[in-house]
């Protein structure tokens, strides 16, 4: 039987995941140093500027946080997890990717368990694997769609072809990708099947993993000198900052290429997750936009 707290959730639709999101990667307990940077604040921040869909996952270790955050909340969020990484040491080190069946149904179970909620909004397969079918992992995770555990399915870090072979099983609401002025292939690779199957993009890392508004010192064999300070320039006349020009530019994208583009960029301070919220109201010109194509190509 579904629960009360299933029948009052948000859906997902198109509609729904909002114009942005938040990524909760960076997010960790005894991280704050006041309410700026604690991370129930950061998470409160992001759902009172309207945002809803809060993305984390398993290999972040953070699940418990986050269910913490959206305690008393969670019908305003589309909470979205994933799984499939398995680290070899420390996080953020290697991994190695478990997406058969059995796994998918264990890793699933704690995930409910560590977010405290009875149903995960959008769930991922986090990276494609090379040892089992797609068909037969997205199969085990629509039965968790049956069993009223998960309401969508999301992947991540697949081809084209996984994607069409996965859509055939079951639909999928979402792909996530890494989508920013800096790395930018799935516009190549992946976004005419997007766009035929009508998914829905989910971007990650919009700034570059930081790279685009980090002083120039630091950025310096990342990114294109001219790039940079063309983010300067854009800024400076919008009284703004390089690092909303760049998020602006991914929201930007939804027009140029049809399909919907949902940025999340992660943070752990709500000054730094006002600014980016900020962001999604930043209207670019034809010429900034053009003037940064133009670099990006080029970078």
């Amino acid at each position: 039987m579904p629960s009360a707290e299933m029948g009052t959730r948000l859906s997902v639709g198109r509609d729904t995941f909002g114009r942005q999101g938040i990524g909760a990667m960076r997010l960790r307990d005894g991280t704050g140093d006041g309410t700026d940077r604690d991370p129930v604040a950061v998470v409160h921040a992001a759902l009172d500027a309207g945002v809803t869909m809060v993305d984390t996952a398993d290999a972040y270790q953070n699940e418990e946080l986050v269910g913490r955050a959206i305690r008393g909340r969670r019908d305003e969020v589309l909470l979205a997890s994933k799984f499939g990484l398995v680290w070899r040491g420390e996080l953020a080190g290697g991994f190695d990717v478990r997406a058969d069946r059995s796994y998918v149904r264990q890793a699933s179970e704690a995930s409910l368990r560590r977010l405290g909620v009875d149903v995960i909004d959008l769930y991922y397969l986090h990276h494609r694997s090379e040892r089992v079918p797609i068909e037969e992992t997205v199969e085990a995770m629509a039965e968790l769609v049956n069993q009223g555990k998960v309401r969508a399915l999301g992947l991540s870090n697949v081809t084209a072809d996984d994607l069409r072979r996965a859509h055939a099983v079951h639909p999928i609401a979402a792909l996530q990708e890494q989508w920013s002025l800096v790395q930018s292939d799935i516009e190549q690779e992946l976004l005419p099947t997007v766009a035929d199957l009508g998914v829905v993009i989910v971007a990650h890392s919009p700034n570059g993993h930081g790279l685009l508004h980090q002083p120039p010192s630091t950025a310096d064999e990342q990114v294109a000198s001219g790039l940079r300070t063309a983010l300067g320039e854009i800024a400076s006349r919008h009284d703004t900052t390089s690092g909303q020009v760049a998020l602006a530019w991914v929201h930007h994208r939804q027009q140029v290429h049809g399909v919907p583009v949902i940025p999340i960029p992660g943070t752990t301070s709500v000054r730094h997750l006002r600014s980016n919220v900020a962001a999604a109201d930043l209207s670019l010109s034809d010429d900034d936009l053009r003037r940064l194509d133009t670099l990006r190509a080029a970078s």
